[in-house]
């Protein structure tokens, strides 16, 4: 929680006008989105376009974020799992300097909002979707640190999960930096609190676990035994057991093996995730279209590229349905 003093000095009204020291452009606040332990973030209007803008009297916390959202655009483009940074720069006020940097505001409902209006069916295929992004991340040095529902939007259509906070995301091998109890192994006595990949895994279990129990649950024993009879006590998470107990014990070391291993209970227990409709769910977001014609090779690339990704989509989707299916026969013999 961001302490008082911060977020009265970091306190705007919506109408104020934030103008930038270095670069000069001007930024009209609209409203308060939320604030953490390192700033304020608002929704804010530049020109024509609505942006989030997160200030801080901490300019080494605006540094690290900023650097974060740098590094997420050059792992993984257009589609990052994180929002785009648009600008960084300063603001003189009568109390001081208060740095400030802008980003793409990403708009949507968050993680656990979006499942309850869309239906569970989309459950797994939104965690499939997100351990491949966690496994592109990892690959690149980083571990996200804070993973929580709040922390995850979901865009779209198609359906695409992008996360609107990454004050948690640290360099893997440091301590991590902000972290939520519920998901924190450390919390449940199951791990420190060292950013490694496992680290990351073990909150993707407890967001499985929260699916359930939206209001989550207070720590009584803690450890496994604890979270083994929680997920058994509901049999929407029974057929996923396997899974997350071995994330929540730390014996996955990729988010790719998880992802393996999610995919096969498809096989095992069709019911746990029925078609979902409509079955655009595994699309990935589109890029922004360069500037220029590309050449002709490059463009033939790309609509391969995107041609093989929709063969995805409808794959899976052939897959949920014929699964469905044959759970809904044996159901009426």
């Amino acid at each position: 929680m961001m302490n008082h003093s911060l977020k009265s000095q970091c306190k705007v009204s919506p109408g104020t006008v934030i103008s930038g020291k270095w670069h000069g452009n001007k930024y009209s606040i609209i409203k308060e989105l939320g604030f953490g332990a390192n700033g304020v973030v608002y929704l804010a209007k530049y020109n024509d376009t609505q942006v989030a803008l997160k200030m801080s009297d901490n300019g080494m916390s605006i540094t690290s974020e900023v650097n974060v959202l740098k590094s997420f655009a050059k792992v993984q483009g257009p589609s990052s799992l994180g929002p785009s940074l648009l600008d960084v720069d300063d603001w003189q006020t009568n109390r001081g300097r208060i740095s400030f940097y802008v980003m793409e505001y990403i708009h949507g409902p968050d993680f656990l909002s979006f499942l309850q209006q869309k239906g569970k069916s989309w459950t797994t295929v939104l965690f499939l979707q997100l351990l491949n992004d966690l496994d592109i991340l990892h690959e690149n040095g980083w571990v996200f640190g804070d993973l929580k529902p709040e922390n995850l939007i979901v865009t779209g259509p198609p359906p695409k999960i992008r996360c609107i906070d990454v004050g948690g995301t640290t360099i893997q091998g440091r301590a991590i930096k902000e972290f939520t109890e519920f998901y924190d192994r450390g919390y449940w006595g199951l791990g420190g609190r060292k950013a490694d990949r496992s680290y990351d895994l073990f909150s993707v279990a407890m967001i499985m676990i929260n699916t359930a129990y939206p209001k989550r649950f207070t720590k009584t024993t803690g450890g496994i035994a604890q979270l083994r009879e929680a997920i058994r006590q509901k049999s929407e998470l029974i057929p996923f057991e396997k899974v997350m107990l071995k994330a929540l014990q730390g014996h996955y070391t990729t988010a790719k093996q998880m992802r393996t291993d999610l995919l096969g209970l498809l096989n095992e227990h069709p019911s746990s995730n029925p078609k979902p409709n409509p079955p655009k769910a595994y699309a990935t977001a589109k890029a922004n279209p360069s500037q220029g014609s590309p050449p002709i090779s490059r463009r033939h690339y790309r609509k391969k590229k995107k041609k093989s990704g929709w063969i995805e989509v409808f794959v899976i989707a052939a897959v949920l349905a014929v699964l469905y299916s044959g759970y809904i026969f044996l159901k009426l013999l």
